[in-house]
């Protein structure tokens, strides 16, 4: 016995993959979950995934397999409900290595943010709800090495194992305080997920465009350290920051050093300079010679819009703190530029530009005219 429910289905050959998809095809619902490797490759992937039926649980090898076709259609079945806790990233890395669609999902950690709940992370859900003890140290883990340790088939077991009871329990509360259909629509806008930015084109340099505290010649020299970070870390399968960290290009680009001794001073270790001096003190030559990168302008808003928009923001700040839930549960964050740059003029145009969110411009429509100025809002 694994915990205290039977050890998974281990699904590694495609005989298995179409057996356990004919399996999740015949179910009103299954629970999801995935790991992935981003803490310990250059491109991250998906390293394994979770399936649970009520009666099996499942772990995908999908470094077994060439492409995972056979789970497209549950995923883009609309008579299948997809459990996920915390949806949003398992969204982002299945579409972007399979190429999956998505409709109806449950998201058991934005129901839990919407009832108002002050700790919304799985292990604290199930220890409250169920008095289940989960051990989040596998959370950093490298899920692509192989074979996964019986505790890791544990901790990936548990991911899925209990979203059908927290589910139902969350269900029930959202039901009770009139809050399923707020839900409802977030799980409906979670399913349309952005292509995940490629790593490695570069432009990491970007990150520090918004500094006050930098020159051009400063981002310039920047820009062409990470350029050379990538091509590192690429050729190590590492994350960039496993090369070497932000902070010490901030304090290169400030004092550039000439020579390998130098570089100790700007926190560099004597593993570091070893390896990567010489290649460091190129990037280093190249940014001080090189044309000046030019940061993109930030985008200016009018008066007019921010003042409306900060209307908008203590508008549903405060109304959060008396329903007790952040704000974004009363006002999606991608409502606040559109409702700020195109000001509604009446309920029914309103209406229109909350066409994806009907149950909140049911509840606060009046509300959010009035904020905006629009006399008769009620």
């Amino acid at each position: 016995m694994l915990g205290d429910f039977p050890p998974p289905q281990w699904v590694n050959t495609e005989n298995l993959l179409q057996e356990m998809a004919a399996d999740l095809a015949s179910q009103p619902r299954v629970a999801v979950d995935t790991e992935s490797n981003s803490l310990h490759a250059f491109r991250e992937r998906v390293c394994l995934l979770q399936f649970s039926t009520p009666a099996t649980d499942y772990l995908v090898d999908p470094l077994r397999f060439t492409e995972l076709e056979a789970l497209a259609p549950i995923f883009a079945n609309p008579k299948i409900e997809k459990i996920f806790h915390a949806a949003e990233y398992d969204l982002i890395c299945l579409k972007r290595d399979f190429d999956f669609k998505f409709v109806n999902l449950f998201d058991t950690m934005q129901a839990a943010r919407v009832l108002g709940y002050p700790a919304v992370g799985l292990d604290r859900l199930l220890c409250d709800k169920f008095g289940i003890l989960t051990d989040k140290r596998h959370q950093k883990a490298d899920w692509a090495m192989r074979p996964l340790t019986e505790d890791q088939i544990h901790y990936a077991c548990l991911d899925t194992h209990y979203l059908f009871d927290l589910r139902d329990t969350l269900e029930k509360e959202l039901i009770e305080k009139e809050r399923l259909h707020f839900a409802r629509e977030d799980f409906v806008r979670a399913c349309t997920v952005d292509e995940a930015r490629r790593t490695g084109n570069g432009a990491a340099w970007e990150r520090f465009s918004g500094r006050k505290d930098l020159t051009q010649r400063q981002l310039t020299i920047i820009s062409a350290l990470c350029k050379w970070r990538d091509g590192e870390a690429e050729r190590l399968d590492r994350p960039p920051y496993k090369v070497v960290m932000d902070e010490v290009f901030i304090k290169l680009s400030k004092d550039p050093p000439e020579h390998k001794v130098d570089l100790s001073g700007a926190g560099l270790s004597e593993k570091q300079i070893r390896l990567w001096g010489d290649g460091l003190l190129s990037a280093i030559k190249r940014g001080l010679e090189m044309t000046l990168v030019k940061p993109k302008p930030a985008e200016r808003k009018s008066d007019a819009v921010l003042r409306r928009m900060e209307k908008l923001k203590t508008w549903r700040k405060n109304l959060g703190l008396e329903l007790k839930v952040e704000s974004d549960i009363i006002l999606p964050k991608i409502y606040l530029a559109a409702l700020s740059e195109n000001p509604p003029k009446s309920l029914a145009e309103l209406n229109v530009l909350m066409q994806d969110s009907p149950a909140r411009f049911e509840k606060f429509g009046a509300q959010i005219l009035k904020t905006l100025g629009v006399k008769h809002a009620n």
